[in-house]
């Protein structure tokens, strides 16, 4: 039990973008005795779970319950494991500039021009313009730093994927609101789109399960709604599983290749993947599903 709250505590901590050092000093506490109860080697009570929710800003059942088992409702898109709290969106489709502390922002620049093997404190460190001892007080270690990335990447594309998905009033529609909202998730957030694709392999058991598990229920969710369209005759496909997991990986490779100053805009480019997704599926593009893009956008 210990060992399952730290493991949360850290979990939580990191998808917040808190480090270490900053969580013990709200608490009172050393970092080494933090990191002894993150690590599962001392106990905690309920006063100081208490005040660990409190300066992470969630309700104390997250830390014992850190995946909200007892929340969503059926058709909801969640894991198996443990996912950082989903964000609140006003519009799926709207993109404003990424937020990240400086020690993430050069993270991903390293990352993404180097890889993270690539990478190293200092290089990070030059990105941020920060000395060594200042990146530590973000975060303890250049894994941390990818994890964190990684974290807020899959939750934020699950919270898009959910609110996409609930949009479509029927399953071809709903095919198209996914493919939509996955085009433009990739071209938006090219980079931390591009290191989920290319640096998973580098995270640990544990923390690659937890990623893992949200790719895949946003795969299950394409899944589900071709197979849908296909009983009700909305789409004409042979084989609909194989054929989701095309249009899945049509926009999951856009950050190979997109480029923000090159003639499509994000918008212009989910309406031709809306397009390319359902004549893949066996079914001319709709022209209400391209006519819900923001013309004004274009």
């Amino acid at each position: 039990m210990t060992s399952d709250i730290g493991t949360s505590i850290r979990r939580l901590r990191t998808a917040r973008g808190v480090s270490l050092r900053a969580l013990a000093a709200g608490l009172g506490v050393s970092p080494a005795t933090l990191s002894a109860v993150e690590n599962g080697h001392t106990g905690v009570s309920a006063v100081r779970v208490a005040a660990i929710a409190d300066l992470l800003g969630v309700p104390v059942a997250r830390v014992f319950d850190p995946d909200g088992r007892g929340g969503p409702g059926p058709g909801v898109l969640v894991g198996t494991v443990a996912a950082p709290p989903a964000p609140v969106l006003d519009d799926w489709r709207s993109y404003g500039p990424l937020q990240l502390d400086p020690a993430l922002t050069a993270a991903l620049a390293a990352f993404v021009e180097v890889g993270y093997h690539g990478s190293t404190i200092r290089t990070i460190a030059a990105h941020a313009g920060l000395s060594v001892s200042g990146l530590y007080h973000y975060y303890e270690s250049k894994y941390d730093m990818l994890v964190a990335l990684l974290d807020r990447t899959m939750v934020d594309l699950d919270a898009r994927m959910r609110a996409a998905r609930a949009e479509g009033g029927d399953p071809v529609a709903r095919v198209g609101t996914l493919v939509e909202c996955l085009a433009l998730f990739h071209s938006h957030r090219r980079g931390t789109a591009f290191l989920g694709a290319s640096e998973m392999r580098s995270l640990r058991p544990e923390d690659y399960l937890r990623v893992a598990a949200v790719r895949r229920a946003q795969q299950q969710a394409v899944d589900e709604e071709v197979e849908a369209a296909v009983r009700a005759g909305q789409l004409a496909v042979a084989d609909p599983g194989t054929a989701a997991r095309a249009v899945v990986t049509l926009c999951t490779a856009i950050p190979q290749w997109y480029r923000p100053a090159g003639p499509l805009a994000p918008e212009q480019l989910a309406a031709q993947y809306v397009g390319y997704a359902l004549a893949l599926l066996g079914r001319a593009p709709l022209q209400d599903a391209v006519d819900r893009l923001d013309p004004s956008r274009l």
